[in-house]
């Protein structure tokens, strides 16, 4: 569905330079399950890999972590990746400087095409289910970095060079990740690195919370990322929740970590064993909270599908063979923001 710009959302706008920007509708509406409340004794559950110790002689221990995590939870924190403490921290204040800036300056990037090399979506209104998300983000391409750079904002003048350095960090440990995932499922450990194009980042801005006269304002509703993994890096303001044994549960920050989440790509690739994250992001009403999402994507001729080695008599395949283009296609055409986008490469009646 394409964005429309809905004038009277800046009523709902703190007076800040940061959050004058106008909301645009860019989610589509999706059914979300009904869970009441989050248990906040499941905090602290999140599954944590030492990715130094994949280098060493503990690799298949470490591989065996990984793929329980991702089988049983659908995400899992790294420390130790490798992402120096200096450029995280460069990244972060970058990203708070970008939504500081004037309106003038932040909504150059703004438009309604999903497939601009960048663009910034803001917030929206959906009244149908009383929703209001408060959220901003600046999204762009980023792989391989040289290639992009020039597009990405020249303001605040250290957004080029922060953001660069990180983002090509973030790839080596994509790549990492995405080797230990593939021998989790007993495949080669280039099976899915083969597959691999993009890479694509979401720098989230959620201001401290806004008024609205709906009844619930979420930073991101109920959703699953179109992804084979999505890593995220948090400041130190938590908001991220995840469904995890039907509860929502919060996963806290942890310093200098980043959390790795199942995407929807990956649920079809491992045939259905390990499953898309379904998860959000709430505001804070105290402080305003900065996050980075980079999506690791397939190219779009790649075949996607249940990888042969995980097809047999007692696991036959959940998903037929299909196109990342056509996945990807078919994404603006069904309402719905979850893993159901798998349903219409079904490759049997349940």
């Amino acid at each position: 569905m394409a964005p429309t710009i809905l004038p009277q959302a800046g009523d709902h706008l703190a007076s800040t330079g940061a959050n004058k920007a106008p909301y645009t509708y860019t989610d589509p509406l999706s059914e979300v399950p009904t869970l009441s409340g989050v248990d906040v004794s499941a905090d602290g559950s999140t599954p944590i890999i030492d990715m130094e110790a994949l280098l060493g002689p503990h690799r298949s221990e470490i591989i065996k972590q990984i793929g329980l995590a991702c089988e049983k939870n659908g995400f899992f924190a790294v420390k130790n990746h490798g992402i120096p403490e200096m450029k995280i921290n460069s990244m972060l204040g970058t990203a708070r400087e970008f939504f500081h800036l004037p309106d003038e300056e932040r909504l150059k990037f703004r438009s309604t095409d999903p497939n601009s090399v960048i663009r910034l979506v803001t917030g929206f209104q959906d009244k149908t289910r009383n929703i209001f998300v408060s959220r901003q983000s600046l999204k762009f391409h980023s792989h391989p970095v040289e290639e992009y750079k020039s597009q990405w904002p020249s303001n605040p003048p250290s957004f080029r060079e922060n953001v660069g350095e990180y983002c090509a960090s973030v790839r080596e440990v994509e790549v990492a990740i995405l080797e230990a995932i593939s021998e989790s499922l007993g495949l080669e450990r280039d099976y899915i690195d083969k597959i691999l194009k993009g890479h694509y980042v979401s720098i989230n801005y959620y201001p401290a919370c806004q008024e609205s006269e709906l009844d619930v304002t979420y930073g991101v509703r109920t959703h699953t990322d179109p992804t084979i993994i999505t890593i995220l890096m948090q400041d130190d303001v938590p908001g991220l929740q995840v469904i995890n044994d039907d509860k929502w549960i919060n996963v806290n920050p942890l310093p200098n970590a980043v959390v790795v989440h199942v995407g929807d790509i990956l649920q079809a690739l491992s045939n259905y064993r390990y499953k898309s994250l379904l998860h959000q992001a709430i505001v804070n009403c105290e402080k305003e909270r900065v996050s980075i999402a980079s999506y690791c994507y397939p190219s779009d001729d790649a075949m996607i599908g249940p990888a042969k080695k995980l097809v047999g008599k007692d696991h036959p395949a959940i998903y037929k063979d299909f196109t990342y283009r056509e996945f990807h296609e078919s994404m603006w055409r069904v309402k719905c923001s979850t893993a159901k986008r798998l349903d219409l490469f079904k490759a049997r009646a349940d």
